[in-house]
């Protein structure tokens, strides 16, 4: 009888032991809240959560400048915490470069690349655009008289309408690129008719678009992408196919142990029924890849992103 109590304390203990080491997440999303690093954030969060790998999970959100404002405050008060992780991707490249920040990726600690999104380029319902066609014959009767509305100068939406400008002759620097801190705020600009198109991942118009409020001129993907009901770019006649993806970094001097622990409950959220079912639910393409792998992609990504935001003039 005493060693099976023995046993029963020992095991409680050893309960006890793993709960304490679970870690308390504070997940950045540099961006206000409704866009897609804020999605990305709270869909960790909740995943973490169901899960039961870590007890705690708060999402802190800290918009600005493309999430280059975040990125500092991150690299500057978080180092060596192993339970601070941010969340960023594509757009957080570009604002990197295109802003000249002195705080770059190089000084995070990077955990994996988790999701990929198509860009959408959308108008209100009752707008005189029908198709791809009509925006193309805007730009180029007046590129300045059509505004596009997007997320942050220089990232992923700023580059897309760039590069579809340049793939139809259009000067990419006449581009009329007005800047958003957040999903939110872009959506009630464009439904609310004070920039011509919208353009930015699918998610964050889906619902809109699936409700009638606005209307889908094009993805950016190579190919149909299943339930996604619109033509691709290359469809409606303009070359460009392009892809965003996001990805988590954990805080800068943490430990080779503390790396891999994070690395290990970021492999379980993303092997999770939860976080499957809500990728798929948003419409994101699972674009997992971790370890060394990973960081040796962010470099090859960062060298590419450079190489079009000169094609495009955003950087000299």
């Amino acid at each position: 009888m005493r060693h099976f109590i023995a046993a029963a304390l020992a095991a409680g203990s050893l309960l006890v032991a793993s709960q304490a080491f679970a870690a308390d997440y504070k997940i950045m999303a540099p961006a206000a809240p409704g866009g897609g690093w804020d999605q990305t954030a709270r869909t960790m969060q909740a995943a973490l959560q169901d899960e039961k790998i870590s007890p705690s999970v708060q999402v802190i959100n800290v918009p600005g400048a493309g999430g280059t404002i975040g990125l500092a405050q991150f690299v500057n008060q978080s180092s060596g915490d192993a339970d601070a992780l941010i969340v960023g991707g594509y757009v957080m490249v570009g604002a990197i470069l295109t802003n000249g920040s002195p705080v770059t990726l190089d000084q995070v600690t990077p955990i994996a690349r988790l999701t990929g999104e198509f860009e959408a380029i959308v108008v209100p319902a009752n707008s005189d655009i029908k198709d791809m066609a009509g925006l193309v014959a805007k730009l180029k009767e007046n590129p300045g008289g059509v505004s596009w509305g997007g997320g942050s100068a220089g990232g992923t939406d700023h580059i897309t309408a760039g590069l579809v400008a340049k793939a139809v002759g259009v000067d990419p620097t006449k581009v009329n690129y007005i800047a958003f801190s957040g999903g939110g705020e872009a959506l009630a600009a464009i439904l609310g008719g004070q920039v011509t198109v919208g353009i930015s991942g699918y998610s964050e118009f889906s619902a809109q678009i699936a409700a009638g409020q606005l209307r889908l001129l094009g993805i950016s993907s190579d190919e149909k992408v299943a339930g996604i009901e619109g033509p691709t770019f290359k469809e409606g006649g303009v070359d460009v196919a392009i892809q965003n993806w996001r990805m988590v970094a954990a805080a800068p001097g943490i430990s080779d142990e503390q790396k891999a622990a994070i690395s290990a409950d970021v492999e379980k959220m993303v092997k999770s029924e939860s976080w499957k079912k809500a990728v798929a639910d948003k419409g994101w393409a699972d674009t997992y890849l971790a370890g060394d792998e990973f960081a040796a992609q962010l470099k090859e990504d960062t060298a590419a992103t450079e190489s079009i935001l000169k094609d495009i003039g955003l950087v000299k």
